[in-house]
This record gives structure tokens, C-alpha cells and sequence, in this order.
């Protein structure tokens, strides 16, 4: 792909734009799983596709509305439907193709994360209620309802692995082929400070881990027989005492390296394996909440939007500007690499 952008100071990597942003702070990002549509759900209540063009070209091609801030999204796996979720405690469901919208799933709290399992043709949802929830959209009531040991802060699916960290670091697994509603082993966080994102492995042996305390967690379902396969690292952090939260992780589809963004307004690119940083990009002038790669990994979307890390008093409404970014991965920034002795 063939991307032209002006370096600005929330664009240093001369990543591509995309028109027409949300009014208000990005809270996800996902790609279709047929095609180059992309995502974003906002705080300004809003759902809003684009069409990714092979130029770079985004062209907004429909949005729909909830009735609080939209938290998360997730698509059927025909890329057909949308779900999408957040503060008015519902998960709406848009059709595309006839551009209707209808609710078909609910907590007692806001829905924070939620993905679509096309082996089960199910939808999972984890709430501010504590509670995991498994609809069959035939049916308006949930089929399963887990009790959580706390707030779902996130969530990650690989079939059959699912991993969902909650507030106070517990993070709890589940084999969706053998038993979706039993817990297949409780941890608690192998970082010190809260959660704030999971990222299931490819292979599904094990996940990622990141934290509001700028570090990432590589840790495998069952105890590895090589005691340095489960560690952590350091990442998002500035100069002298500055500690960035890591805000998502999404892994490459084809080569199995991952991403981080974090409130530093950084992205870069990891090697678990061979424990390595790729590539490090430079730093936009707000933080990057969320990201995610295309189908085929030619694409890493992240948004550039305040995260509220550091409070209100850093929040100017008038100042305040959210941008989606497009960068055209290279095969140098996600292909794995001997390590450097």
C-alpha cells in the first residue's frame, strides 16, 4: 500500500489519516474478518465504519448510535454484523447490508469487552458487573452467566483458549471446546499493578499481559518446562521516572510477532520468542488507546485520543482532537529475527 501523510505532531511517522474521526476519545478499533472495513466505537456515543481502500484511502461508510459511551466491538465471523457494546449496558448488533440496528444482549452494568466465537456461533460479553456472559443471538436471554471475581477490564479469544483479566489483577482461563463454562485455572496477574489488556498467543499456549505500570507479561496457560518462558519487560516508558500504561496489544496474523500501544502515544513492535523489540516508532503528541491489525497484517490501525491516564486535569474539550491512524507495516517491523549477541 502506498500511504501519503504529513508528518504532524500527532502523525510523526507519517502514518495515513483517516477522515471524519470520532468527536470524543477512541475506546476500540476492529477490522472485518472478510475485508478491509474498519471499526471504531467512541465515547461520543458513536459505532463508525470505513472502507480501507488499497491506496490508504478510508472512506466513511455508515455509523450508528447508542445511548451512553461505546466501550468495545466485535464482528461476526462473516463480517456481515457488527456488536457493539459500552455504558447503556446493551450490545447492539448492526447489519451492514440493511443498516439496521438491534439490541440482542444486556448486563446490569457497562459491557467492557466482548468477542464473537463463530466455532460456538456465540457471543461473549464481560461486564462492569462482574459477571461473563454467552448469548445465542437466537434467544434474548444469556444461555451461560459466569460470575467474575471482579470487573471485566479485558478479554481474548483464540478458540478454544479464552483469557479474561478483571479489576484487582485476577485473571481467569477457559477451554471453550471441552467446557466454556467452567474455569480451566485462576492466576493472578504476574504484573503488580492493574490490568489493562490480554492478548491471547496464536498457537493458544499461552498470553499476553499489559499494565498501567508500562510492562508486558509473556506468560504460558500451563506451567513451561524452560522456567525463563514465562517472564516480563518493560516498555512505554520515558525519560527519568515517566511510566506509561500499555493500553492494547494485538498480534500479527501472519508472523506471530505483536504490537504495543501505549499512553505515551507510542507504538512498537515485538519478538516474544526471540525477546526482542522490532521497531520502535516515534511518539505522537497524545496517547494511543487501542489498535489493530487488518487480516492479513498489512495494516496496523491505532488512534491518537486522550485516555484520561492523567485525570481531567489534562483533558482541554477545546483542544481536545482524536485522530485514527493507518500505518502501512513493513515486513522488517513485525518478521522475527535472530537476536543480536
Amino acid at each position: 500500500m502506498a500511504f501519503r501523510a504529513s508528518p504532524q505532531n500527532h502523525n510523526p511517522n507519517n502514518d495515513f489519516e483517516v477522515s471524519q474521526p470520532p468527536t470524543d476519545g477512541v475506546s476500540s478499533l476492529s477490522w472485518s474478518p472478510r475485508a478491509n472495513l474498519l471499526v471504531a466505537t467512541s465515547w461520543d456515543n458513536q459505532v463508525r465504519c470505513w472502507d480501507v481502500q488499497q491506496n490508504g484511502q478510508a472512506i466513511p461508510k455508515a455509523s450508528q448510535t447508542h445511548q451512553a459511551p461505546v466501550l468495545c466491538s466485535a464482528w461476526h465471523g462473516d463480517g456481515s454484523k457488527i456488536f457493539s457494546a459500552g455504558c447503556d449496558n446493551q450490545v447492539k448488533m448492526w447489519d451492514l447490508q440493511s443498516n439496521q440496528q438491534q439490541q440482542v444482549a444486556a448486563h446490569d452494568a457497562s459491557i467492557r469487552r466482548m468477542a464473537y466465537i463463530s466455532e460456538l456461533n456465540m457471543l461473549v460479553t464481560g461486564g462492569w458487573d462482574r459477571t461473563l456472559r454467552y448469548w445465542d443471538l437466537r434467544s434474548p436471554n444469556a444461555v451461560h452467566v459466569h460470575q467474575l471475581p471482579e470487573r471485566c477490564y479485558a478479554l481474548s479469544l483464540n478458540f478454544p483458549l479464552l483469557v479474561v483479566g478483571t479489576a484487582e489483577r485476577h485473571i481467569e482461563i477457559f477451554n471453550l471446546q471441552t467446557a466454556p463454562q467452567q474455569v480451566y485455572k485462576k492466576v493472578i496477574s504476574p504484573l503488580k499493578f492493574q490490568t489493562r489488556t490480554i492478548a491471547a498467543f496464536p498457537n493458544r499456549t499461552g498470553y499476553l499481559v499489559g499494565s498501567i505500570e508500562g510492562r508486558v507479561a509473556v506468560h504460558h496457560v500451563e506451567d513451561p518446562s524452560d522456567p525463563k518462558a514465562n517472564f516480563t519487560f518493560k516498555c512505554h516508558r520515558g525519560d527519568g521516572n515517566h511510566i506509561y500504561s500499555v493500553n492494547d496489544i494485538a498480534f500479527h496474523p501472519r508472523y506471530g510477532t505483536f504490537a504495543t500501544v501505549g499512553s505515551d502515544g507510542a507504538y512498537n513492535f515485538w519478538d516474544k520468542d526471540t525477546k526482542q523489540r522490532l521497531k520502535a516508532m516515534q511518539a505522537a503528541s497524545q496517547p494511543i488507546p487501542c489498535c489493530s491489525f487488518n487480516g492479513d497484517g498489512s495494516i496496523l490501525a491505532y488512534a491518537v485520543s486522550y485516555d484520561w491516564s492523567r485525570g481531567s486535569s489534562d483533558h482541554n474539550p477545546a483542544q481536545s482532537q482524536n485522530y485514527i491512524m493507518l500505518h502501512a507495516v513493513q515486513e522488517n517491523e513485525v518478521k522475527s529475527k535472530p537476536r543480536k549477541k
